[in-house]
């Protein structure tokens, strides 16, 4: 394929001034020839050999490629078979020792965080689950890099609200386990509806059944590149011109990461898999969402149109990275995270984002509601009625949705707690002052809505 020479200094600008970069290349690997042993002590050795022996390679590979093509590439990651499958055999009460062996691998590899301490539990909770489940505080105590994961709802099976009831406390728990720190094991900690089993992305990096042995897949980011499009275009074009600069900058995103992960995937000699089309946000200022939807002429995301504004963004983005890539999939679309998005925190500041305008934007974006902060007395009824209502907007719209929620000890609405790096920092926002326990404690199932009969 030909380039010319403006595509080449249109990319080498797009990397030194407007952040462009491959948010992650997650390496895929299945865990299910580590199983059907009772002893939990042996299947953690298993897993322990078993990601070093896959991913030992990946960190220098990433550097060879992200050197060779001057493109940074900013985490390397992994995500393996959801540990409740693999330790499904053993006769456990705890599956600690199985992070705790994927946290020493993570380390031996040079990756930053590893997906998969996770569970399916949308139609039901079977006894490997409930023991996944019940392990998830002490999990992310004893590991630094482990990531867990839930999965409650489908469109196909409802919202589990016996388990939506069960994170609640596990997030609660979680939190006040990291006390001094935030809360911050909640930041690796997220519960879903309709999850998708190929997501690079962190928390919720898993290695589904239905994946290839071992895959490469890639999410590529680039807020800042979009914003500059914008500023560029200048403010009287009209919001169809807008989402075609928008479509058109996707397209140049996308094919940049799929180059780097086709090239890690020939390098290390295992499948390719997706490109994840995600605009990942980072706290850096210029590398964010909310200033894109700023750029198309709101005052401060959050005020009235930003939905609008998202929604236009986000179909942009997949329609643009839809032309760019065959092998699409992950989470694809743009991510709100309030704590990693300086604009988006700016926002909750002055009061003009509040946690109901963010579950509003959820429905038209690719996460939901992602490192918000809330008052550290916050009980579990209340979060988990927070989960069942994006579960809800999940389930109905058919997409995928999830909740990454950090109740801060012993901080209130309005205060600001400091997470570092990738996390950033948050706004410690409002929750609705009156109780939903009555509804959440009638547990059940909630029904699969009509649009689930396709066959």
């Amino acid at each position: 394929m030909w380039i010319s020479s403006e595509e080449i200094f249109e990319t080498v600008r797009m990397i030194e001034m407007e952040h462009l970069d491959v948010r992650t290349v997650t390496l895929g690997i299945n865990l299910l020839d580590c199983a059907g042993s009772s002893d939990v002590k042996t299947v953690a050795t298993r897993v322990y050999d078993k990601v070093v022996r896959t991913a030992g390679g990946l960190a220098a590979v990433v550097k060879e490629v992200s050197d060779d093509f001057g493109i940074p590439i900013v985490n390397r990651r992994i995500s393996v078979t959801p540990v409740a499958y693999v330790a499904a055999a053993t006769d456990a009460k705890d599956y600690t020792p199985i992070a705790e062996a994927l946290d020493r691998a993570a380390e031996v590899a040079g990756v930053d965080f590893l997906g998969g301490f996770s569970a399916l539990v949308h139609k039901g909770v079977n006894p490997c689950d409930d023991v996944l489940i019940s392990s998830i505080p002490n999990a992310l105590a004893a590991t630094q890099r482990v990531c867990a994961s839930v999965n409650c709802a489908s469109t196909r099976a409802g919202i589990n609200m016996d388990a939506i009831v069960r994170m609640g406390e596990i997030v609660v728990e979680s939190a006040w386990r990291s006390a001094d720190q935030g809360g911050i094991y909640c930041g690796r900690l997220v519960v879903f509806a309709n999850v998708p089993e190929d997501n690079p992305f962190m928390a919720g990096a898993m290695h589904g059944i239905g994946e290839a042995e071992a895959c490469i897949n890639v999410g590529v980011s680039g807020p800042g590149v979009v914003r500059a499009t914008l500023d560029r275009l200048g403010r009287d074009c009209d919001l169809g011109e807008v989402a075609e600069a928008i479509k058109r900058t996707s397209f140049k995103i996308t094919r940049t990461g799929e180059l780097v992960g086709r090239e890690v995937s020939r390098r290390m000699n295992v499948r390719f898999g997706i490109v994840d089309l995600s605009l990942a946000p980072t706290p850096a200022r210029g590398d964010s969402v909310a200033e894109i939807l700023e750029s198309m002429g709101l005052e401060r995301c959050g005020t009235h149109g930003s939905t609008a504004a998202l929604a236009l963004l986000n179909d942009a983005v997949k329609k643009g990275g839809a032309m760019a890539s065959s092998y699409v999939g992950g989470l694809s679309g743009a991510f709100i995270p309030v704590s990693e998005d300086s604009a988006m925190v700016d926002a909750a500041e002055c009061g003009a984002i509040s946690l109901d305008k963010l579950e509003a934007m959820t429905a038209v974006c690719s996460v939901g509601l992602d490192m918000v902060a809330v008052p550290g007395d916050t009980t579990p009824e209340t979060i988990a009625a927070i989960m069942a209502d994006e579960m809800a907007i999940g389930v109905v719209n058919g997409k995928t949705t999830g909740v990454r929620i950090i109740p801060v000890p012993g901080r209130q609405a309005g205060d600001r707690v400091q997470y570092g790096g990738l996390l950033g920092e948050a706004i410690v926002m409002p929750v609705n002052r009156f109780s939903s326990a009555g509804f959440v404690r009638r547990k059940g199932r909630i029904p699969a809505p009509i649009q689930s009969l396709t066959n």
